[in-house]
């Protein structure tokens, strides 16, 4: 009994007071518990952190994280992507002219560039899907026997869907920003300053000249109601009126007009009078 006499109670409530040290006068009283003190505390660091989280997601200040990507980095990793897909290229010229000098010298007859082209175009229409290449197959002969049915003669004016048509890609580069219905209807194609711009089908140059929002612009009307537009050039090649053959020249790459930061094509399909993906119809 003495013992439990003894223990002193366990204190539950805190008081801090602040007092004048010189004329002892109250200022003021602070209460709290563990409780109010332990979620005080854990309140307060996590205001800490998410505004510091706020900050850096949503202002300029994540720029000065170490190891965060900013403009200067994204150019230059497409600057890269482009110097290695040229850099590539010009390896696969070098083993393909080292492997005919490897055959002429040992006697043997050396590869033709046309086999090579037949063998890529044969691997790449492999890695389509059969259902694929099946329906394709028959909405071509489904068009092929409207266009006969009644007018034998009309065989050259024969119009083929935009799935069964064969686009030349207009420019070597690198996808830097793709198509968005809404906000960004087209593509942008980062390529060195003086790339050459090529015709995608054959067509007629419906306008080619300056525009204030899109500098040296070209529009090339084609056949089964497609126009393709190419914008932000530093020099057109074709005048108005004139005809052009897929994957002949119309233009060299620039960063002309307002808002083109750097050198890149502004590419846009339209079909039927509606803007499409030109993705997913060219191999860019």
């Amino acid at each position: 009994m003495a013992r439990n006499k003894n223990k002193e109670p366990r204190t539950e409530k805190f008081r801090v007071s602040l007092v004048d040290d010189v004329t002892h006068r109250h200022i003021g009283t602070l209460r709290f518990t563990r409780w109010t003190f332990f979620l005080t505390v854990l309140s307060i660091v996590t205001v800490l952190i998410l505004g510091a989280m706020a900050l850096a997601a949503f202002t300029p200040l994540r720029t000065f994280i170490p190891g965060y990507p900013d403009a200067h980095t994204r150019r230059a990793a497409v600057q890269n992507a482009i110097t290695i897909d040229s850099l590539e290229s010009v390896i696969a010229r070098w083993e393909f002219y080292s492997d005919n000098l490897r055959r002429v010298m040992d006697g043997e007859d050396p590869v033709r560039i046309d086999s090579v082209v037949r063998s890529v175009h044969s691997a790449a229409q492999t890695q389509l899907s059969r259902a694929y290449l099946v329906e394709q197959d028959s909405l071509l002969r489904q068009t092929v026997r409207e266009s006969e049915q009644f007018a034998l003669s009309d065989a050259h004016a024969r119009r083929l869907p935009i799935e069964g048509l064969h686009f030349f890609t207009p420019l070597k580069g690198v996808v830097s920003h793709g198509y968005e219905p809404l906000v960004h209807p087209y593509i942008d194609i980062t390529a060195p300053q003086g790339s050459v711009v090529m015709a995608v089908l054959d067509g007629t140059v419906v306008y080619a000249g300056w525009s204030d929002e899109y500098g040296y612009s070209m529009l090339i009307q084609h056949t089964d109601d497609i126009l393709s537009v190419y914008r932000h050039n530093q020099k057109l090649l074709r005048k108005e009126g004139e005809r052009v053959t897929a994957g002949s020249s119309v233009a060299l790459v620039g960063n002309a007009g307002p808002g083109a930061e750097n050198n890149h094509l502004h590419f846009e399909l339209w079909y039927r009078g509606e803007q499409v993906d030109p993705v997913k119809y060219i191999a860019f």
